[in-house]
């Protein structure tokens, strides 16, 4: 049985994937959410200030060290590919699998702000506006109602990698291609399809796909949508959705 590790994006926390937890769970596997510090109920403004990337990749080192965790999947959404690329890089062989669920994909010196295109970073900036240190979540006609402010330094702060995230044996990234107008991940999708050390999924989906097709993003960490190593596309059942 396969353990994974859930990493939401920016202004989500662990309730981001409350209808693809149990999908996996039904299928015997063991789960664990987070939600990362500086997105807690109970932060206070210090927390939030001084969480950055760094915080958060401790944030997934410490739970597989607490949970003596091994042979993990991790999977990230959006700014949590950020959080796993740092956590696997630093985590001693124990991630075996690496999902990018409409994620960032960082190389060594990259950052959320530095991958995400304009009209992200612009949100990012007014976002701060009232604080200057915790991003408010941007307005969505359909946007969670339990999105909470995000550490400004997380977005900004750049991973340093060693190259050990590298050696994970299987990468996935999967590409929500229903929000082609605003995506940042385009160009992204196009570096990793050329890679053969990478797995492309797309989803026809707009960017939060726990969402529209948790069933859907479980076939794909169940492997149940297509043989290993193969690109995919997997249909959701249909639901309007905007993105984060």
């Amino acid at each position: 049985m396969a353990t994974f590790v859930l990493v939401p994006g920016g202004w989500h926390g662990s309730w981001t994937f409350e209808a693809v937890v149990p999908l996996l769970e039904r299928a015997g596997h063991t789960v664990h959410t987070l939600t990362l510090t500086g997105l807690r109920p109970h932060d206070d403004p210090a927390t939030i200030a001084a969480a950055n990337l760094d915080t958060h990749a401790d944030d997934v080192l410490r739970l597989l060290e607490r949970a003596q965790l091994e042979d993990v999947t991790l999977v990230g959404h959006s700014y949590g590919g950020m959080v796993i690329t740092a956590a696997a890089d630093r985590a001693d062989g124990r991630v075996c699998r690496l999902v990018y669920l409409d994620a960032c994909v960082p190389r060594d010196g990259e950052s959320c702000w530095s991958i995400m295109n304009e009209g992200y970073r612009q949100s990012f900036v007014a976002g701060a506006a009232t604080t200057g240190y915790a991003v408010q979540p941007p307005w969505r006609p359909d946007g969670d109602p339990r999105r909470r402010p995000h550490p400004l330094a997380a977005f900004l702060q750049t991973v340093r990698l060693t190259g050990a995230h590298a050696d994970v044996p299987r990468r996935e990234f999967v590409y929500c291609s229903g929000w082609e107008d605003r995506t940042p991940f385009a160009d992204q999708r196009t570096r990793l399809l050329a890679d053969p050390e990478w797995t492309v999924h797309d989803l026809p989906t707009a960017h939060n796909p726990m969402r529209e097709a948790p069933r859907a993003v479980a076939a794909l960490l169940l492997d149940e949508a297509d043989e290993p190593g193969e690109n995919s596309a997997l249909a959701p059942r249909p639901m309007a959705q905007l993105g984060s």
